[in-house]
């Protein structure tokens, strides 16, 4: 996508998390890259934990995952500074990965209100927007599906205004991570009191069965992952 204040997408592809690292219950300490707004992209891989990561939420890692989708609310958000951005968004690759296949919803405090706006990114290429308006409250459905052959379908609704955005990408993806979360391509979040996932389905099946890792970021944390859904809350 391509970030109106661009959206830095902070890579999260995770190298293999080392087992003694373990669960990534505890927070993943990558540093955030310097953005360079007009450029940037959500979902720069990670290369390594330890301590607060660029993504905070929940991710499976392994092979074979070609299909994630699932449900997530806009919370209320208060700007503290300007250089506040994140985004939630669930998708394919990005921690044990070079390429990112991901949609989601960006919140931006650059003019000092929060501006929000739906997008998609096939990294490493940039993110991109659509047209549609977004406000605080909305709930948001999403799914990314690898079709094979390098074809990705992602598809991102608004069930609250009624709109809903479907996009066909190519890209060599390796389907080894697919995660729900969000992120911080700046590393300063808006304070917000509650971000609420739920029905997070991979490959057609419940995301606790794929025992994924939870990763905090910034200033918060996630709670215990029910099935398909769990909150992001100020830690």
């Amino acid at each position: 996508m391509h970030i109106s204040r661009s959206i830095a997408p902070v890579r999260a592809a995770a190298a293999l998390l080392v087992l003694s690292c373990a669960s990534l219950a505890g927070p993943v300490h990558a540093a955030v890259p310097a953005v360079t707004f007009g450029s940037a992209h959500y979902a720069q891989p990670l290369h390594g934990f330890s301590g607060d990561s660029n993504w905070g939420g929940y991710v499976a890692r392994g092979s074979g995952f070609t299909s994630i989708s699932g449900s997530w609310t806009m919370p209320n958000v208060t700007c503290n500074s300007d250089n506040d951005l994140y985004a939630p968004w669930i998708g394919i690759d990005g921690y044990g990965s070079e390429t990112v296949e991901q949609t989601g919803v960006q919140v931006d405090c650059s003019s000092g209100s929060p501006e929000y706006s739906g997008w998609y990114e096939m990294y490493p290429d940039a993110p991109q927007y659509f047209n549609e308006s977004v406000s605080a409250g909305d709930s948001f459905t999403a799914s990314v599906v690898d079709n094979g052959g390098g074809a990705y379908s992602l598809k991102l609704s608004d069930t609250t205004k009624g709109w809903s955005e479907s996009t066909n990408q190519s890209l060599a993806g390796d389907d080894v991570s697919a995660e729900a979360v969000i992120e911080s391509p700046t590393g300063s979040y808006p304070s917000f009191n509650e971000q609420d996932f739920s029905g997070i389905t991979v490959n057609g099946q419940s995301f606790a069965d794929y025992g994924p890792q939870a990763i905090d970021s910034g200033q918060y944390t996630e709670t215990q992952l029910n099935g398909g859904s769990f909150s992001i809350i100020p830690g």
